[in-house]
């Protein structure tokens, strides 16, 4: 039977709490002021926020978040990852389930980082509860198979007794019924070598129900009382609450009586341990109970004593003041403002260097371009009859037109960054220097942009001498996707890079290849629509090392896909955003990938996306 978040949490987190709860948390409080360690200071309070999290949610969430804090701060990753999925408890208890399914998500994958199997088996068993929460019951049997599969690999295979019984008892039909004895044997081995009494009572319970789904309904029945009895004399009292709700609704159609003094006692129980939400769900049951039987008087009673559990729920939920919700949505965007402020000074200062650099260059290169059409003009009228000697001055004119267009296209990119961080950097309240400064920055890069694009609008070989270097591709294709976000941001899209797990050492010249990968990533922000992500990905082979870069943007038509690579291509277009075309990108591309003795394609379905690839030989 299905509960509420609460009871799937507690069967989740059972191993937790198999041992007395109370005086460990009462040992661990005394024991905080005396811890020197930093490190095992924050396991403490993320296990003390752990094991209150079933009698105040507020304090699991005041100590998770004293956790969080000071491994933040010690960049201690074990600390970070076990406060992340202490707050995935706290929303999902909150009924958040969202910001809950957010936070287990970041646990896994920090546990994923670390390599710690146990913990990722557990996060992974938490966000298939929550997407079974959600309705998307194909999710949850997904990460609930998941779970199992990863499991199984365990060298310490405690956590495996709650994957299969939290996927036995959500999903049944999900197992094939001739494994489900399988699978509840090798549970309940697992329990009686860990002498989990919990988790050996919750078995029993699902069997049970087991037995009454195959018509064995009097032998199922008596499991469920036997069940019942051992979980009170052990003063279990949270768990036997489900059984007796069970036995409830197994008896509510055949004998009424005893169900009724099931969820009586069911009400009592959580009367006198204070649990709110299964007083709500017995005295719900018994309201619902005596309605279908006309008991006008006694369906008011509980109707009334329904409305007073939820005044207290609401009442003890609202008690503690915290604001959950602004709590997660705005802790990144205050980390983020920390960091950013201890280097936002040295940054301005570095990028106004950068822009008027930019500046001198561009007005260098045009003065340069300008002289040398001057130039060309004069030694044409005094060579005007040496019909070979002008073609060759032309060709020497168009080389060097060629150059500064190659040079101006790539300082567009950079510019280009400069200017969308600097209009970020405008939307901030920065102060007034800080203002002035980078409205200066916006209209030096503004200006650095239209020089730029008049340079590109005039009339190239790019097999200029390599300047190579051994580095690791793996990095410089970070720096890249780091520098590109600004402009994907924009778009509301999504770069991400995969790379294998090992440094991928090659001899190429860093600039030219980073000019490439620029070229490329931003051709796919270019021709892909808003909130699209663009994949780059990194495959190593024996003798050479392939770069893939796709979108799910517009595609090439097929009337293009041969031209794209000339210079001065008519194959251009207007991206998804406006954006202007210029068409020397690939072809540039194009003469640093051969000069590096590589290869470079793409292949494109209009309408579907477009992968280009890069191939450079490792030796």
């Amino acid at each position: 039977m299905k509960q509420r978040p609460v009871l799937v949490l507690l069967l989740l987190l059972l191993s937790a709490f198999c041992r007395a709860q109370s005086t460990e948390v009462k040992n661990i409080r005394q024991s905080l002021p005396h811890i020197k360690d930093s490190l095992h200071y924050v396991d403490a309070l993320n296990r003390l926020a752990m094991l209150l999290y079933e009698k105040n949610i507020d304090s699991t969430f005041y100590y998770t978040r004293q956790a969080r804090e000071i491994a933040d701060r010690l960049q201690y990753a074990k600390g970070k990852a076990d406060a992340l999925n202490n707050l995935g408890v706290v929303y999902d208890i909150k009924g958040n389930l969202q910001l809950g399914l957010r936070y287990y998500n970041e646990a896994y994958t920090a546990y994923t980082v670390l390599g710690d199997s146990a913990n990722r088996v557990q996060t992974r068993m938490n966000i298939a509860e929550v997407y079974e929460e959600l309705g998307r019951d194909k999710k949850a049997i997904s990460n609930f198979k998941a779970a199992l599969v990863m499991g199984n690999k365990l060298g310490r295979d405690s956590v495996m007794a709650f994957v299969i019984y939290n996927f036995l008892l959500e999903y049944p039909d999900g197992i094939p019924k001739d494994s489900i004895s399988f699978y509840l044997t090798k549970a309940r081995k697992i329990a009686i070598h860990y002498n989990d009494e919990r988790i050996s009572l919750a078995l029993d319970q699902l069997e049970a129900n087991n037995y009454i789904k195959q018509n064995q309904r009097y032998k199922g029945l008596a499991l469920l009382k036997q069940t019942l009895d051992n979980a009170l004399k052990k003063h279990l009292y949270f768990f036997s609450l489900d059984v007796l709700i069970n036995l409830g609704d197994q008896l509510a159609a055949t004998d009424s009586a005893t169900a009724v003094a099931y969820y009586n006692q069911g009400l009592t129980i959580s009367n006198q341990n204070r649990y709110l939400i299964y007083g709500q769900i017995t005295a719900g049951k018994l309201k619902v109970f005596y309605q279908k039987h006309h008991d006008t008087a006694k369906e008011l009673y509980y109707s009334r004593l329904l409305i007073e559990l939820h005044n207290q729920q609401d009442k003890l939920s609202n008690s503690s003041g915290v604001d959950y919700i602004d709590y997660a949505f705005k802790e990144q965007q205050l980390a983020s403002a920390t960091i950013r402020s201890k280097y936002q000074s040295g940054f301005l200062v570095l990028t106004v260097v950068i822009c008027l650099m930019a500046i001198v260059l561009i007005v260098i290169l045009w003065r340069n371009w300008k002289n040398s059409q001057k130039t060309a003009n004069i030694l044409r009228l005094q060579f005007e009859q040496a019909e070979a000697t002008t073609e060759a001055l032309d060709t020497t004119n168009k080389n060097y037109a060629c150059l500064i267009k190659i040079v101006a296209h790539d300082l567009r990119n950079p510019i280009g960054a400069v200017s969308t961080i600097s209009s970020i950097l405008s939307k901030k309240e920065l102060g007034a220097d800080v203002n002035d400064l980078v409205t200066m920055i916006r209209t030096s890069t503004d200006n650095s942009l239209n020089l730029i694009g008049e340079l590109l609008k005039t009339d190239f070989d790019e097999r200029q001498n390599l300047d190579k270097q051994a580095l690791n591709l793996n990095d410089l294709l970070q720096q890249c996707v780091q520098l590109l976000n600004f402009r994907a941001r924009d778009k509301n899209q999504q770069i991400t890079l995969s790379t294998p797990g090992e440094p991928v050492k090659i001899h190429i010249d860093k600039e030219k290849i980073s000019r490439v990968i620029n070229n490329l990533v931003t051709n796919a922000v270019k021709f892909s629509p808003d909130g699209a992500v663009i994949t780059i990905t990194v495959v190593e082979q024996s003798h050479s090392v392939f770069i893939m870069v796709k979108d799910a943007g517009i595609g090439i038509p097929l009337t293009m896909q041969d031209k794209i690579f000339d210079p001065f291509t008519t194959a251009k277009r207007k991206g998804t955003g406006g954006e202007q075309p210029f068409g020397l990108g690939l072809y540039i591309s194009k003469q640093i990938i051969e000069a590096h003795n590589g290869k470079i394609g793409f292949k494109s379905e209009p309408g579907t996306g477009t992968e280009f690839f890069v191939e450079l030989p490792l030796n």
